[in-house]
């Protein structure tokens, strides 16, 4: 009798260690397949990111900017790395305020060991849908700034001074911005509605530049008149040498950089290109594309009012 129920007994034992196993090995393999989600914390703080929500460190110390690296340097937040382009971190600011930046890829196409190294405990892009956010905030948390269909640089600058803790800082760069459009619409008086803007670009080939191109809602915020044909609610426009006369406008702004010198000589030599009125008036003037047209940013602005302080206030 008593065999009996130590047998019984030793069965049920063995069954209920099994059973133990198989839960384990169940709760063990969920929880590798599911992602790990952060919550709110007082180590941490809820961003609101194309992305959804994103748990960031409260005081982040090595940030990664894979875009608009601009952003962080103007708001005093030097990243422990960065993407290039074109040989060089995309900055509108002199060299020496990249200096001890580590490069983390090109842009568009960062390094994902190089990322690693670094070991970021934040990681700071835009949203164009070109990165495995997924494969990126499992290295660290990913706060994607805009939409990813529009230009929205000012956005842009607060997304990332939400992140970064740094939004009033952001308001008084935004305010400032404000400022000094104000003063130029002051100073250019009644020659402000009168003024035509066309801004063009020769980077390997030629753009006409709209209203939802970056300078192009600088202008709008000025209150700049375009051209008829550049006055649309779009980027750009390629453009061919045979199309020269929608170039046209009271002022012309051509931006270039990152191109060969014949592709401007071609465009400055071509016959169509000198009987356009500010050519022969001598109002063209070159200015750098990397502001004014992937400026993205408060710098890239600045640069853009700085250009347009020098030639539509200052030359006579």
């Amino acid at each position: 009798m008593f065999a009996k129920i130590r047998r019984h007994l030793r069965r049920s034992i063995y069954q209920y260690i099994g059973w133990l196993i198989v839960t384990v090995f169940l709760i063990t393999a969920c929880h590798n397949q599911v992602p790990h989600t952060p919550k709110a914390s007082t180590d941490c703080r809820m961003v609101n990111t194309a992305l959804g929500e994103t748990c960031v460190p409260t005081h982040p110390q090595r940030v990664i900017a894979l875009d608009l690296l601009d952003n962080l340097l103007s708001l005093g937040i030097k990243p422990v790395g960065a993407t290039v382009y074109d040989g060089h971190f995309r900055t509108s600011l002199p060299a020496e305020k990249s200096v001890g930046i580590q490069s983390v890829g090109t842009l568009g196409q960062p390094n994902i060991e190089s990322i690693l190294q670094l070991k970021p405990d934040l990681i700071l892009t835009t949203h164009w849908g070109r990165l495995d956010y997924k494969q990126l905030s499992q290295i660290a948390p990913v706060v994607a700034a805009g939409d990813g269909k529009n230009i929205d640089w000012k956005g842009w600058l607060k997304t990332y001074g939400a992140a970064l803790g740094k939004q009033a800082e952001v308001e008084a760069i935004i305010d400032k911005y404000y400022q000094r459009v104000a003063e130029f619409r002051q100073q250019m008086g009644e020659r402000l509605s009168q003024t035509q803007v066309s801004v063009i670009m020769s980077w390997g080939g030629y753009r006409t530049y709209m209203n939802k191109s970056f300078s192009g809602q600088i202008l709008r915020d000025i209150g700049l008149p375009r051209p008829p044909i550049q006055d649309q609610d779009k980027v750009n426009e390629d453009i061919s040498l045979e199309l020269i006369p929608r170039m046209e406008g009271d002022v012309i702004f051509l931006a270039v950089g990152g191109n060969e010198p014949s592709i401007v000589k071609s465009l400055l030599n071509h016959p169509l290109w000198s009987q356009l009125k500010a050519v022969q008036e001598g109002k063209v003037y070159q200015v750098d594309a990397d502001a004014w047209i992937a400026g993205y940013g408060p710098v890239g602005a600045n640069v853009v009012l700085d250009d347009l302080f020098k030639y539509l206030i200052n030359t006579p």
